[in-house]
């Protein structure tokens, strides 16, 4: 089964790392990311630009409203996502827990992922 890892966190904080700071973050993840690879379980993985870089396409008139910035009404924001491959979801708990002790703050979601075929997505 393969689950999706969000990596939430307040990018106000993040964004503020001195490079010293992020650089350590990431050299901590990169072991994470290392195991996995060599186990064959890590997928796509991701470090999403600030929220200030995003435009959101919101469905609620006709035709879409396409707005600048997520608008998320949240005090964490999605900064990034790894993809997975578990044989259960206590292995994908144990992995974030992995990823959690390398980062300092923030959350991660673990939901399972479906694969779409490309020829069948709908709207």
């Amino acid at each position: 089964m393969q689950y999706a890892i969000l990596c939430y966190n307040d990018e106000d904080v993040v964004w503020s790392w001195s490079q010293e700071e992020d650089k350590a973050v990431m050299d901590r993840l990169a072991v994470v990311g290392e195991r996995l690879t060599k186990a064959g379980k890590l997928g796509t993985s991701l470090r999403l630009l600030p929220t200030t870089a995003a435009t959101t396409l919101r469905k609620t008139q006709e035709p879409p409203l396409v707005i600048d910035g997520p608008f998320a009404e949240t005090k964490e924001q999605l900064l990034g996502f790894y993809i997975i491959d578990c044989k259960s979801l206590d292995e994908a708990i144990e992995t974030s827990r992995e990823l959690a002790r390398a980062n300092m703050g923030g959350s991660y979601e673990i939901r399972p992922v479906a694969q779409l075929d490309a020829g069948n997505i709908g709207a």
